[in-house]
């Protein structure tokens, strides 16, 4: 393994860079899956509608988008150690204090401010792997942070439906306190990593303005925004749709979470493995190809009320965008006018903004009415298919 790292590029200080970036994407996606089995539970307790609890989704997405452009921006300024850190421990906090609260309107507060905290979690990682690496070898590098994406897909759910029938909800949130700061006293032990800083002379705006008006740049990120969006639609109303309409239980619900997880495995490890000989535009066309197919499985298997055609061809679109994401990203980064961190922000600022949004959208929709929520994620994965064949090679 240290001699295919060293032959690729990377060193032994690259290594650790990126085991800490996916382990802290990890801790930040299971803010949005770990909790997903128990949301049911948690809309009981709080004698709450379910709709008004899924909005705790939403929420965390919105908190994730808002102060994206800023963590960028502040780590350039006062170094990526230090936000990371600061993200960390305001992320542990907030994680903690979802575990004491007793009303709806408390505990979706507090899911926007852990999504404030997950937000930086999630940009300083991808800024510190846009650090070290360009062209196919980024997207080599950027498909592990999706490695460990999908390996919370799995864990996240799984767990979560351990610790709710073995602890209740609270201890979903308590573990994920405890877990951000061990990460947290291990990284301050950690030196800060090298980066050349940034010969941008432009002002905050007008920086993250030039990059929205590229062409190379926005279309890319946008793909990813909207294959991200299908994802989003699933998970906001999956549960109600399975442990609802379908009758599962809590524990059914979240082994759903492992043969999603594989997939969204395979589809990284192929981009993982494969890149670098393929090349960038073959793995995005491929991936939101299968993604828009399986997405019309499903909207088939929504109409026809079969559970077995919905969870079945959703594994199949996650590989997809397994592939779809970190090299629509890749791309992006790439091709943007501005070095530096700001490129990286504002793709993940794109992301999670559509994400909020979408969800929002998601949640609104008629739970009895399964055939619009798989509609909504055939329109995002066809648009994002449209969007990128539109982006120049």
């Amino acid at each position: 393994m240290r001699l295919e790292f060293n032959r690729l590029g990377f060193s032994m200080k690259n290594e650790s860079i990126i085991f800490i970036a996916c382990i802290t994407v990890f801790l930040a996606q299971l803010g949005m899956t770990m909790y997903l089995p128990a949301l049911p539970i948690i809309a009981e307790a709080f004698s709450s509608p379910a709709q008004d609890v899924s909005l705790s989704l939403p929420a965390f997405l919105i908190g994730m988008a808002a102060p994206m452009l800023v963590w960028g921006s502040l780590s350039e300024k006062y170094g990526r150690k230090t936000m990371l850190s600061v993200s960390l421990l305001s992320y542990a906090i907030c994680s903690a204090g979802i575990s004491l609260v007793y009303d709806t309107e408390m505990f979706i507060l507090l899911r926007f401010l852990q999504g404030l905290g997950a937000s930086g979690m999630s940009v300083m990682s991808r800024i510190m792997i846009r650090d070290r690496f360009s062209g196919a070898l980024l997207s080599k590098s950027l498909s592990w942070l999706s490695i460990a994406f999908v390996v919370s897909l799995g864990v996240g759910q799984y767990l979560g439906a351990v610790l709710l029938v073995s602890l209740g909800w609270q201890a979903i949130f308590l573990s994920l306190a405890i877990a951000t700061l061990l990460l947290f006293l291990v990284l301050i032990r950690l030196p800060s990593p090298n980066v050349q800083p940034s010969s941008n002379s432009l002002s905050f705006l007008a920086t993250y303005a030039k990059l929205l008006h590229s062409r190379d740049f926005f279309l890319p990120a946008l793909a990813g925004g909207l294959g991200y969006g299908v994802i989003i639609v699933f998970n906001t109303n999956a549960p109600f749709i399975f442990q609802g309409a379908f009758g599962w239980s809590a524990s059914e619900y979240g082994l759903l979470g492992w043969p999603i997880s594989l997939a969204y495995l395979v589809g990284a490890w192929l981009v993982n493995r494969y890149v670098i000989r393929k090349g960038n535009t073959f793995f995005v066309l491929m991936g939101l190809s299968i993604l828009l197919f399986s997405c019309t499985v499903m909207l088939f298997g929504s109409i026809l009320l079969l559970p077995l055609l919905l969870w079945v061809p959703y594994c199949l679109g996650v590989a997809g965008q397994a592939m779809n994401y970190p090299v629509s990203m890749a791309i992006a980064t790439e091709n943007a006018p501005i070095k530096g961190p700001y490129a990286m922000a504002l793709c993940g600022f794109m992301h999670q903004l559509m994400a909020a949004v979408i969800g929002v959208v998601a949640s609104i929709l008629p739970g009895e009415y399964i055939w619009m929520s798989t509609g909504l994620m055939c329109a995002l994965a066809m648009a994002a298919l449209v969007v990128i064949m539109r982006t120049r090679p």
